[in-house]
């Protein structure tokens, strides 16, 4: 390919997503157009066209799509030099429209807007990335100075939800009119439909993962697609918003006295309580990335780049393998860089403390004589009626009752591999390379995951020893066959993140392993995991799901805040409007 012509070096240098002769070609292009813009309008969009329609047709996968994206801005970078001497002709030339992208207040989340913006940028869209915990007032500024023609919030955990709303809310006082789009994990088209697009007269448009932000915002600023595309999305939303109506009122709803007298009876044998070999906390610092490594769970880490399968099924097949094999090589290859740096870190605490459960709460106590609690986990029950024969489970049905006089024991844990992670893909971003910046940040979350799932196995088996003769290979752990769970707050089976700050003051936390909690009880370094361990043999995930307001008041009581706080926190979870 290197004897081809410059117009198809490049175009085979884009698609193939190889670098080490851009700066060569990109001259020798440069001489032969009468601009350098022309060389950007020219074979470089010209390259970057195809990518868009192989991708479109399913041909190539994002992994591609981003290494391409990372030979188009070092061709570009190549070229700024020579543009700046010709400034009134790069104004002759705008981008299709000016995307502006924003994590709102409170999370620190931002791997899949990363993502989203390199898309976006690979398609000719003018990308302007203003950041993480960004607040509202900073965002519409930023739109209104930036002149945007469309805003894009992201946001992972549940309070971003409600962020997204008061967003929504401020563009529709400031009389602004332009699409809004709303992604990230926990987002969907019926919160979407039912909580965003009402309060706000401009298009709002839940955008699932980064193949679909492309078509989503070409018919958002296409004059004549864009009426059309908001008509048949309007509708949409409208149906959603009747039909989620419709099921709520036909969904039976108990009281909470009723899911109470539900609540899940365990026998509460021996067998079932250990006293914790090694009670209290157990900090683990500076573990190293090799000891995590075999703990890592590769399903996700392929789910984040949209290559859709199990591992180690994927590598085989027939649509993806390629692909994955290539991703998985680059992300083992760049563990081993960062495992020698030592550039990246990983940290974590343990705690396991004697408790007791006193309705839906969960006391946990200072020492073995349970005279002084010393904090108060609390927990939500469903309130949903269950199938015949099934409980209305809630987290503290697991752990014996005081009144029982048995001697019970909770744990909990905060785990992070995200220490020096912005610095590494800060140097990534100065060198132009989108696709190790998103991988390093892909492999640190999996990294989290994976140190959580060694953590609560040397909890099992030795820290607190309920299970020391367990065996599991470390493949074999994410299925969950093991005895106990270790549910997180935010999560369905504990939604509310305000418990979080329990668990951290219960375990130093931030003493320990460096964390920090956002206003919003986002944690950071954004590759961070905390959580409880329960070990009764019939401990399993559930989800609350939507809870009445007698359930809310009674917690909003237990906590110590007021109902509207607690409706504030739990908005995902109300089956009532407040």
């Amino acid at each position: 390919w290197r004897n081809a012509p410059v117009q198809k070096r490049l175009e085979h240098a884009l698609i193939k997503g190889i670098v080490e002769y851009i700066d060569e070609d990109i001259e020798e292009a440069r001489r032969n157009y009468p601009s350098p813009l022309d060389v950007i309008e020219g074979p470089l969009m010209d390259g970057m066209n195809v990518i868009g329609d192989l991708f479109a047709e399913g041909k190539m996968f994002l992994p591609q799509v981003v290494k391409s994206a990372r030979v188009m801005k070092k061709a570009v970078a190549y070229l700024i030099p020579f543009i700046e001497e010709e400034k009134a002709r790069k104004q002759d030339s705008r981008p299709a429209a000016k995307i502006l992208l924003a994590t709102v207040k409170g999370d620190v989340h931002d791997i899949g807007k990363n993502i989203v913006s390199v898309v976006l940028a690979c398609n000719n869209f003018d990308v302007v990335d203003i950041g993480v915990m960004m607040p509202c007032e900073r965002i519409l500024d930023a739109a209104e100075r930036e002149n945007a023609d469309v805003i894009g919030l992201s946001g992972l955990i549940t309070p971003s939800l409600d962020e997204m709303v008061h967003v929504a809310q401020e563009m529709e006082r400031r009389g602004m009119n332009i699409p809004l789009l709303i992604g990230g994990a926990t987002t969907s088209r019926i919160h979407t439909a039912v909580k965003i697009a009402p309060v706000y007269s401009g298009p709002v448009v839940q955008v699932l993962d980064a193949s679909r932000s492309v078509p989503a915002v070409n018919q958002l600023v296409t004059p004549s697609f864009r009426e059309e595309f908001v008509r048949k999305l309007k509708t949409e939303q409208q149906s959603l918003r009747e039909s989620h109506k419709s099921r709520s009122s036909a969904k039976k709803w108990l009281t909470l006295e009723e899911a109470r007298k539900n609540h899940q009876a365990l026998s509460w044998d021996t067998p079932d309580i250990t006293a914790p070999r090694q009670p209290g906390i157990t900090v683990l610092g500076d573990v190293s990335l090799d000891e995590l490594r075999p703990y890592i769970d590769w399903t996700p880490f392929f789910s984040v780049w949209e290559l859709h399968g199990r591992y180690p099924a994927i590598l085989d097949d027939e649509r993806y393998g390629k692909e994955a094999k290539a991703l998985y090589n680059d992300a083992n290859q760049l563990l081993e860089r960062l495992s020698k740096a030592g550039s990246l870190q990983a940290k974590g605490v343990a705690g396991i403390f004697p408790a007791n459960s006193q309705g839906d709460d969960i006391e946990i106590y200072s020492d073995e004589n349970r005279n002084q609690a010393i904090a108060v986990l609390h927990t939500l029950r469903q309130q949903s009626r269950q199938p015949a024969g099934e409980p209305n489970r809630a987290l503290s049905d697991y752990i014996a009752p005081a009144s029982s006089t048995l001697k019970d024991y909770i744990g909990c844990f905060a785990v992070t591999s995200g220490h020096g992670l912005s610095e590494i893909m800060s140097g990534f971003a100065r060198e132009l390379d989108d696709y190790n910046r998103i991988l390093v940040q892909a492999l640190a979350d999996r990294l989290a995951e994976a140190f959580a799932e060694m953590l609560h196995e040397k909890v099992r088996r030795e820290l607190w020893g309920y299970a020391p003769d367990e065996s599991f290979a470390p493949g074999e752990l994410p299925e969950e066959r093991y005895r106990g769970i270790r549910p997180a707050p935010g999560y369905p089976a504990c939604p509310d993140h305000t418990e979080k700050p329990v668990i951290f003051n219960l375990l130093n936390a931030e003493a320990h392993t460096g964390i920090t909690l956002t206003e919003t009880f986002a944690m950071d370094p954004q590759a961070s995991i905390c959580g409880m361990y329960f070990a009764h043999s019939e401990a399993k995930y559930f989800v609350v799901g939507g809870i009445s307001r007698d359930q809310v008041e009674d917690y909003a009581e237990r906590k110590g805040m007021s109902v509207t706080e607690a409706e504030q926190w739990l908005a995902q979870n109300l089956n009532y409007t407040p």
